[in-house]
């Protein structure tokens, strides 16, 4: 099966056909932290990162959400 190759912050990534962005944060270990998802400049819910599927060519970044006040 073909990989997808999508850019994560600004890098060449592989992903798997059919990938989804909550696959992706799984992937990466960032599963249960405070993160933002942005796919083609667009904030994907975390609502919604299983059901928003990567595609070759995506814009993907990711970003750790920082508390404080």
């Amino acid at each position: 099966m073909t990989q997808h190759t999508i850019a994560l912050n600004g890098e060449p990534y592989t992903v798997k056909p059919r990938a989804s962005a909550a696959d992706l944060v799984e992937q990466l270990g960032l599963g249960g932290r405070r993160i933002a998802v942005e796919i083609n400049e667009e904030i994907v819910p975390r609502s919604r990162l299983a059901e928003t599927r990567l595609a070759s060519g995506d814009k993907v970044e990711i970003v750790h959400a920082i508390g404080g006040g």
